[in-house]
């Protein structure tokens, strides 16, 4: 099963320092039931690309916590045995939940299959939705047409070779 899992540049440096991206239970995003339901779709790649775009709102969650990361969104694709990752059935109606997982279990950085990352003209409308997503959360508009606006970048594809590259580790 392919799982989405949302961090920080700084995150994924630890990681792959570590060789793990977690201890577990790791928060993930997957084609869940409930996600195809809400995206009414039986295209697979639309529902991963879905899957996706949750995990990168959950990434800018993380830098909304983190004032000092810096400000791109950062998505691991990882494939997890299936049965390794559920959705808490307690949630499933939770529009905040769509596609949310909790993989069992350490995950090995080895496992990763790509990174997806914003680039760096993307930073300026990052910082500003990471600002404002307490607001969009609490249902103004504005605010909402902010994070809207990072969402409009597309996340980069990388080979889980240019991890170190990406995270100032590269040679």
């Amino acid at each position: 099963m392919r799982v989405y899992v949302p961090l920080t540049l700084s995150g994924l440096a630890e990681a792959y320092k570590t060789g793990e991206l977690g201890a577990g239970p790791l928060v993930a995003y997957a084609v869940t039931p409930g996600l195809r339901d809400w995206y009414l779709s039986d295209d697979i790649e639309e529902l991963e690309y879905a899957a996706l775009s949750r995990a990168a709102l959950a990434s800018l969650r993380l830098l909304a916590a983190d004032s000092g990361a810096t400000r791109r969104r950062v998505v691991v694709a990882v494939d997890v045995p299936d049965g390794a990752a559920a959705a808490d059935p307690d949630r499933s109606l939770d529009p905040a939940a769509l596609g949310e997982v909790r993989v069992a279990g350490a995950v090995a950085v080895a496992k990763v299959a790509s990174v997806h990352v914003d680039s760096g003209d993307a930073e300026g409308d990052v910082a500003a939705a990471a600002e404002a997503l307490s607001a969009a959360d609490d249902g103004d508009d504005d605010a909402q047409f902010v994070v809207d606006g990072a969402e409009d970048h597309e996340l980069l594809w990388y080979a889980t070779q240019e991890i170190p590259n990406l995270v100032g580790l590269g040679g």
